[in-house]
């Protein structure tokens, strides 16, 4: 179970730096400090809570074989939509609420399944994650990534009333077909 357990820590290590590094790529934009903050802030608590609470350990569940492989499964098909969302974005892409010198509204591609492919990506890693080792990660996670988007869904909103009230109507939030 420790290869499980450190192949789902390695994985999720990797992307956030991958994150990191792809974020200097992004156009440049105004970002509203104080809301910047409050989420980065509720991020590394979220962080700090999950490591305290051992998500990282499958003690919470005892996982098979079938188990184990379910979720990285599931890990790697999350992680992939969300780079693949990532990568289609390109330069457009910013952390919530950044407000772009030049804005663009990307509805093709992933972003023509959902209107927040990078959080569905992540979503559907930590089920994965949760499927394998701790049910803490999917509450933690999906918590943050319906704030996000809902968040994100009332800038984007403002940002483009005519074009983003069409797109709405057109796609679902997180859940193709569904939500």
């Amino acid at each position: 179970m420790l290869l499980v357990e450190l192949a789902f820590a390695v994985g999720w290590g990797t992307f956030w730096l991958y994150w990191l590094v792809a974020a200097f790529s992004m156009k440049r934009g105004r970002v509203p400090w104080s809301r910047e903050l409050r989420i980065r802030a509720v991020i590394v608590v979220l962080v700090i809570v999950l490591l305290r609470l051992g998500a990282f350990r499958g003690h919470a569940l005892n996982t098979g074989t079938w188990r184990a492989g379910l979720g990285l499964a599931l890990f790697a098909l999350g992680l992939g939509f969300a780079i693949w969302a990532r990568v289609h974005i390109g330069p457009n892409w910013g952390t919530p609420m950044t407000q772009k010198d030049e804005p663009e509204l990307v509805t093709s591609g992933p972003y023509h399944l959902v209107r927040h492919p990078i959080y569905s990506g992540i979503l559907v890693a930590s089920v994965g994650t949760a499927v394998a080792l701790s049910w803490l990660w999917l509450i933690a996670v999906a918590l943050a990534s319906v704030y996000c988007a809902t968040v994100e869904e009332r800038y984007m909103t403002e940002q483009f009333p005519d074009a983003y009230a069409v797109y709405k109507r057109s796609s679902t939030m997180l859940v193709p077909f569904v939500f």
